[in-house]
């Protein structure tokens, strides 16, 4: 006969054989549940790809040194930290830019554009090529807010804005939706000035070069940021004349400047002026295709607000001498919400001016 004390050891080695292999199953379980709940879907498809920012202009132009900032640090910031390589697309003020983003490119947010602001009402005013949505793209971030200037080149005979309401001025095109068209149409249509649009040049700085051979007099519509940053020797030499500011509101430091929006007299036509000068406030916007995955875009516009407060991305920024004032997607989003409820009035008179019948 056993002990007792030998009963309840045997007995105590005999549960744990049966135990044993339940607990080892149990934790390994938990385990499991452990790695799957630490596991980021978003970052798993990131990690280890390469990203392509497209950028709606030629390079050197102020939307392609700002793209460039931004493909620098914004792969930072997203789960899985891929590489984004810049890809220039110029053409129809970044009309051909958002179709290839919305109808051919990758729909797994691996694609993603910086296009010209002008797209925001092409749709609105019926401009040619459109083959999008722009209430379906998934807005990811505003690098930056705009003002910018009607221009003369030194050589030319108009000296203010009054003049370009008594004689015609010939001015650079670079697309039917980019500003350098659409603001020259918007003072044609809206306060009876005289631009002569040369179009075709493939970008902003292309208009310049043209300037400085005499072939045209000014630009429309020329990024301060831009003069700035990249012309700031011709600013220094008073190679430009500015005539007036394209804003709903001054910059600071061009305090005797006059609005362009002050030309438009007819109370009529005030809110188009209004609608359309209120587009410089997200000017330099980025999309994602839709059909994108949601955690995606949730990941890329978390990652576009990280980015934008981190300190390298802010230093960077500074010794690019690039104007900066981003906002986050909702803006755009509103944006495209006030053009899309505009009224029929506003809609068809902006229509008429921008997208004139041929």
């Amino acid at each position: 006969m056993l002990r007792a004390d030998e009963f309840n050891w045997n007995a105590t080695i005999l549960i744990s054989d049966l135990v044993r292999p339940w607990l080892g199953a149990a934790f390994a379980t938990l385990a499991a549940a452990s790695a799957s709940a630490l596991a980021d879907p978003v970052a798993d498809f990131y990690k280890g790809k390469q990203m392509t920012l497209l950028v709606g202009s030629d390079p050197g132009g102020g939307y392609d040194l700002l793209a460039r900032l931004v493909a620098r640090h914004l792969g930072d910031f997203i789960p899985g930290a891929p590489k984004i390589l810049v890809e220039n697309m110029p053409g129809a003020g970044s009309v051909l830019l958002s179709n290839r983003v919305y109808n051919i490119a990758p729909r797994d947010g691996t694609f993603i554009g910086l296009v010209q602001r002008g797209v925001l009402i092409s749709q609105l005013t019926n401009q040619n090529g459109v083959h999008y949505d722009l209430a379906k793209f998934n807005w990811i971030g505003n690098v930056s807010t705009e003002i910018s200037l009607v221009t003369a080149w030194k050589a030319s005979p108009i000296n203010s804005i009054q003049d370009v309401l008594k004689r015609e001025m010939v001015v650079g095109g670079t697309g039917a939706t980019a500003d350098s068209e659409a603001s020259a149409r918007v003072l044609n249509g809206l306060a009876g000035a005289k631009f002569k649009i040369v179009s075709g040049y493939p970008g902003t700085a292309d208009v310049v070069l043209a300037m400085q051979r005499g072939e045209l007099e000014g630009l429309a519509d020329l990024s301060w940021s831009e003069i700035k940053s990249k012309n700031a020797t011709m600013l220094a030499t008073g190679d430009f004349k500015f005539l007036a500011q394209n804003a709903l509101a001054k910059a600071p430091d061009l305090p005797n400047v006059p609005l362009s929006i002050d030309l438009v007299t007819d109370p009529a036509d005030r809110p188009v002026a209004e609608l359309y000068y209120a587009m410089k406030g997200v000017a330099r916007p980025i999309l994602a295709a839709p059909g994108v995955p949601p955690d995606r875009v949730a990941a890329l516009r978390a990652a576009f607000d990280k980015m934008v407060l981190d300190a390298d991305f802010q230093n960077d920024w500074r010794s690019s001498k690039l104007d900066l004032n981003p906002t986050n997607y909702k803006t755009i989003e509103a944006f495209v919400s006030r053009a899309t409820a505009a009224t029929s009035g506003v809609r068809d008179r902006l229509t008429e001016i921008l997208s004139p019948k041929r």
